[in-house]
C-alpha cells in the first residue's frame, strides 16, 4: 500500500506567530492535551458506564496556563454546591474523574470612557475541554464551552459555571454520549489505512488512537481522500461532501457513515477591533466575490453598528486544495447569493474570484493569523487551537448565531435524516442553530477488501458509532443524535 508521509496538521501550531501574554506562543502545547486525554485503556472499550450512578468526584487538572487553577477551583466549587456531587481530593475515592485543558487569551480592550484611558477593559476569548472518566479511564462524557454570548461575569467563572451546567444536565438525563456499548477488539490485529477530511481530522486522530484499533490517518483534504480510496490506496475515506457531489467517485462503489457533526466559521484578523464580528452570507459572498473590498463597507457597518471598521482592503484566503471545507462554505454562500451561485458555484474546487490560497485547514487558519485584515474559513476546532476570532454567522430565523457546540448540535438535531439519504444541515431551520453547520462522513468501498480489512472497517465504525460519540464534544463536534446514531448502526450491521 502506498502510504504518503503527510505532517500533522495539529503540530504545525508551534509555528505561529504574535502571540498574547495569555500565552499564546504555547497554545498547541496546551491544547494537544485534548488529544491525548482519550488515550487511556486503548486496548479494551469495556461498559457504557451509567451517569445517574455518579456520586462522587475527583476534579483534575484544566491544563497549565495561568487560568487553569482558577477554572478548577470554581467548577470544583460549583460541583460541590450543587449537591448533586461530593466532591474529593483522591482520585481512588471517586466513582470519576472531571479533568481538561483550557486557555484564555486577551483579544483587544475596549474603553469605557473616551477621555480615561484608565478606564479600558480589556476583552477575552477562550475554551475549557472537559472529559468524564470513569476507574476503567473510558470517556463517559465531554463538552467544549466557549464564552457565553451575554456574559455577565468574569471569563472564568463563565466557562466554568457553563461547563458545569452542562455536566448537571447530562447526570440528570443519566445517559452517556452513544446509544450502546460496543468493543473494538474484534478488529485490534488488522492494520487500517485512511486519507481524506482536515476539518474532522483532530477528531478522527483522537478517535483512532483511542478506538485500541490500529489505523494510520491522512488529512490531505476530502478530494484527495476519495481520490485515494478510489485508487485502492487506503482502506477508507474521510469527506465532508455527500458522494453524489464528488465528480471522482462515478466509478467508486461506497457506502458512507455520518460520524459527526461541525461548523464551519469565518476566521477574521483585525488588530484593535473591540467587539465581536457580526456578518450575513450576502456579505460573506460579497467579500469572497470581491464585491466587497474594505472592512468598513457600509454593508458591514449596516451590521455592526458602533464597530470601529478599519479603511483597510480585505485579505481573502481561501482553500488551495480540493476541501470539504471548501464544499461547505461555498455551498453556504450560494444559498446566501444568487450571484455567486452562478459565478463560482459550490464544490471541494471553485474558480475563486479573489483572494490567496493555502493548503489544508491549519494552512488557512496560520495564513490568516499572521496577516492582518485578513479573513478565512475552518472548521471550529481551528479557531480555538489558533486563538482566532470569528464571526457571528446570520441564519435563516435572523439570529445572529456564534458557533459552538450547543448551536452546532441544534443544527444536527434539525436534520431531516432517513436510513440511507443524508441531507444538508446548511441553514437549520432553528433559531437556536449555527447556519454553517455540517456533517461530515466516514466512507467504505462496498467491494475489494479483504474479510480481516472488513471487520476492521466494521469494528471502527461501530466503535465511532458508540464510544466515540461520547468523546467529540471535547473537541467541539457534536454527536449525532442518537436516532441518527442507531440507524447507522443498522446501517452498518447490513453493509458487513
Amino acid at each position: 500500500m502506498n502510504r504518503r508521509d503527510h505532517a500533522d496538521e495539529n503540530g504545525k501550531r508551534g509555528q505561529a506567530k504574535g502571540r498574547t501574554a495569555h500565552g499564546r506562543a504555547a497554545s498547541s502545547f496546551k491544547f494537544a492535551g485534548i488529544l491525548l486525554l482519550a488515550l487511556f485503556c486503548a486496548a479494551a472499550v469495556r461498559g457504557q458506564g451509567n451517569l445517574g450512578d455518579i456520586r462522587t468526584v475527583q476534579v483534575g487538572t484544566m491544563g497549565d496556563g495561568s487560568d487553569a487553577a482558577a477554572l478548577r477551583t470554581r467548577v470544583a466549587d460549583r460541583l460541590q454546591k450543587s449537591g448533586r456531587l461530593r466532591v474529593v481530593e483522591d482520585a481512588a475515592a471517586a466513582d470519576v474523574i472531571l479533568r481538561g485543558t483550557s486557555g484564555i487569551w486577551a483579544t483587544g480592550t475596549v474603553t469605557l470612557h473616551p477621555r480615561s484611558k484608565a478606564a479600558a477593559e480589556t476583552i477575552y476569548q477562550g475554551y475549557l475541554s472537559l472529559e468524564l472518566v470513569n476507574r476503567s479511564n473510558q470517556t463517559l462524557w465531554s463538552y467544549l464551552v466557549t464564552p457565553s454570548r451575554f456574559r455577565t461575569a468574569s471569563i472564568t467563572d463563565d466557562l466554568a459555571d457553563h461547563a458545569v451546567a452542562r455536566l448537571l444536565d447530562a447526570l440528570a438525563n443519566g445517559t452517556a454520549g452513544g446509544p450502546s456499548a460496543a468493543t473494538a477488539t474484534a478488529g485490534a490485529e488488522t492494520a487500517l489505512h485512511g486519507a481524506g477530511s482536515t476539518l474532522a481530522a483532530p477528531l478522527y486522530r483522537k478517535w483512532f488512537q483511542s478506538s485500541g484499533l490500529q489505523v494510520a490517518y491522512d488529512a490531505i483534504g476530502s478530494e484527495a481522500g476519495i481520490e485515494q480510496l478510489a485508487a485502492d490506496k487506503v482502506d477508507f475515506a474521510a469527506s465532508d461532501m455527500p458522494l453524489s457531489a464528488q465528480a471522482s467517485t462515478a466509478a467508486l462503489h461506497a457506502a458512507q457513515f455520518p460520524t459527526v457533526a461541525g461548523g464551519v466559521v469565518p476566521i477574521y484578523n483585525l488588530p484593535g477591533l473591540e467587539r465581536n464580528l457580526r456578518l450575513t452570507g450576502q456579505i460573506l459572498a460579497g467579500i469572497y466575490s470581491g464585491a466587497i473590498r474594505k472592512w468598513n463597507d457600509p454593508r458591514i457597518l449596516e451590521v455592526n453598528r458602533g464597530a470601529h471598521l478599519p479603511d483597510a482592503e480585505i485579505a481573502v484566503v481561501h482553500r488551495s486544495d480540493g476541501s470539504g471545507t471548501t464544499f461547505v462554505w461555498t455551498s453556504f454562500l450560494s444559498l446566501a447569493s444568487p450571484e455567486w451561485k452562478s459565478a463560482a458555484g459550490a464544490g471541494a474546487r471553485v474558480n475563486w474570484p479573489v483572494g490567496t490560497g493555502a493548503e489544508g485547514s491549519s494552512g488557512v487558519a496560520e495564513l490568516v493569523e499572521k496577516t492582518p485584515n485578513s479573513m478565512g474559513y475552518v472548521e471550529l476546532i481551528y479557531a480555538i487551537q489558533h486563538e482566532l476570532n470569528y464571526a457571528a454567522v446570520e441564519n435563516p430565523a435572523g439570529a445572529f448565531i456564534k458557533a459552538d457546540l450547543a448551536s452546532i448540535t441544534a443544527a444536527a438535531s434539525d436534520a431531516p435524516f432517513s436510513q440511507g439519504a443524508h441531507f444538508s444541515i446548511l441553514n437549520a431551520s432553528s433559531r437556536d442553530a449555527y447556519p454553517i453547520s455540517t456533517f461530515t462522513f466516514l466512507v467504505v468501498p462496498d467491494e475489494g477488501l479483504s474479510p480481516e480489512k472488513r471487520s476492521a472497517v466494521v469494528a471502527l465504525l461501530r466503535w465511532l458509532l458508540n464510544e466515540g460519540q461520547k468523546e467529540c464534544a471535547s473537541l467541539g463536534y457534536a454527536p449525532l443524535p442518537r436516532a441518527m446514531a442507531q440507524r447507522e448502526l443498522e446501517a452498518v450491521d447490513a453493509w458487513k
